[in-house]
């Protein structure tokens, strides 16, 4: 169990539950309880509807409509939070799977970012409009005031994913929730990602919760995992541990699933770990190709 002093949030027996479709009520997450220790990656992973997404949403309190959120209490840097929520939010901000369901298409990124900016900081515009630039920088966009200008379907997928992360720095948030980030990506862009949040993990002492579906990015970029399965975490703990010596046997079917595994895990981490080196070490840093497109 990880120190008191040591965690950032500390959550105790979460339910969720959603309409039915013929009526009722429906489970989706059922005595969730975890921690998160603070400045440390932790990955989600299981099937898809164990509830990874739903965790993460729960947590940002956006949950679908009709859904209700319970829980026995939310520990946030020791410290019991439980009865401010839903009134006050955690201190998180999250990265979604596909930037464009987020983003307004007819609204320029330099007008989301600014937004947030003004919004969570308390600051005029044209202050917002200087930390928008910031954030831009801070996520390696090459040319940030032509990215402020631009409408977000004139951005490749990669460079929307990093301006969502941006705006998510906006937010200033101790807590960074990714859902599966790199999914619609390709496999330069995804390990370009991937360097990017463990490198803005490091220099901004970010605590990092994210799902996702490949355990060689858990292997490569996580120190802990927590394992979910019906809406249950089912494991949890340090990665090397959990993937060297599953406890659960649905974690051992993961971990089969993939063939000669943890073998081939260790492979495919080395591999992403290569990438990622690259990706955060460019020898000449330039402008994704289609971010104009």
């Amino acid at each position: 169990m990880t120190a008191a002093s040591e965690v950032l949030l500390s959550v105790e027996g979460l339910d969720v539950d959603l309409p039915g479709r013929t009526g009722g009520r429906v489970r989706v997450l059922d005595d969730v309880s975890f921690d998160v220790p603070r400045g440390r990656v932790v990955g989600i992973v299981g099937e898809s509807g164990s509830g990874k997404t739903m965790l993460l949403r729960a947590l940002m309190g956006i949950l679908p409509e009709g859904a209700t959120r319970e829980w026995r209490s939310v520990l946030l840097d020791g410290e019991d939070v439980t009865a401010t929520l839903p009134r006050h939010r955690l201190p998180a901000a999250m990265v979604f799977q596909d930037p464009m369901t987020s983003f307004n298409p007819l609204v320029r990124i330099g007008g989301h970012l600014t937004e947030v900016a003004q919004r969570f900081q308390r600051v005029g515009r044209r202050q917002a409009s200087a930390l928008a630039r910031e954030a831009l920088v801070a996520v390696r966009i090459p040319d940030p005031d032509r990215v402020l200008s631009r409408y977000p379907h004139e951005l490749s997928g990669g460079m929307r994913q990093r301006a969502m992360i941006a705006m998510a720095l906006l937010a200033r948030p101790e807590l960074l929730l990714a859902d599966e980030p790199t999914t619609a990506l390709d496999a330069t862009i995804q390990a370009q990602i991937l360097a990017l949040l463990r490198t803005l993990q490091a220099e901004r002492s970010l605590t990092v919760l994210i799902v996702t579906h490949d355990l060689g990015v858990v292997a490569a970029v996580c120190d802990d995992v927590l394992v979910m399965k019906d809406g249950r975490i089912v494991e949890s703990g340090e990665v090397d541990r959990v993937f060297r010596e599953p406890q659960h046997p649905y974690t051992k079917e993961l971990l089969d699933a993939a063939p000669d595994a943890p073998v081939e895990l260790d492979a495919a981490a080395a591999e992403l770990d290569t990438a990622l080196d690259a990706a955060a070490h460019p020898a000449q840093p330039s402008p994704e190709k289609g971010a104009d497109a």
